[in-house]
């Protein structure tokens, strides 16, 4: 299984006035266009998702959504409470079900999580890696199971080399 782990595009700056609870922070236009742009070269590259499993907070999933829309999906994204707390591996692989060998899947979360997630499943434990993860990137990690050390990096597509 082809794992994409995709960071939610940009959501401009924390606003306790207009989003008392951080959760509700919308992505900005620069957001949307930038991710519309790293979707549409997912598709190019034949990365196309069978499935995306998004964090509940709204960013997350108006991300997950602009990844739906452009490598046009029919199925919508599938909330996913564990993307938005510290990686927990059994309750991910409970939401990933089982996949074959080239089944992608999406994983579209936040910032320090993502980062934790990809460093426990390529290098064992949460601090085993560090990884400048920006906003709107996606890594590609390959592995049989959602374990730690258990994948192998494929690649990471930053925003700005497109």
């Amino acid at each position: 299984m082809l794992l994409l782990l995709v960071r939610h595009a940009h959501a401009g700056e924390r606003d306790s006035a207009q989003w008392p609870d951080d959760r509700d922070r919308p992505l900005t236009d620069k957001g949307r266009k930038t991710h519309r742009k790293v979707s549409r070269a997912l598709r190019r590259l034949d990365l196309v998702p069978h499935s995306v499993l998004t964090s509940p907070w709204v960013r997350a999933s108006q991300t997950a959504d602009i990844l739906i829309a452009e490598s046009r999906l029919t199925q919508p994204a599938v909330p996913c409470d564990p993307l938005a707390q510290d990686p927990d591996l059994i309750r991910l692989s409970d939401y990933i079900g089982d996949r074959g060998p080239d089944d992608i899947v999406a994983m579209v979360g936040h910032s320090p999580w993502m980062e934790e997630l990809a460093a426990i499943v390529l290098g064992g434990s949460a601090t085993s890696l560090r990884v400048e993860f920006p906003k709107s990137g996606v890594m590609g990690i390959e592995l049989g199971e959602l374990a730690p050390g258990a994948g192998e990096l494929r690649f990471l597509l930053r925003p700005k080399f497109l």
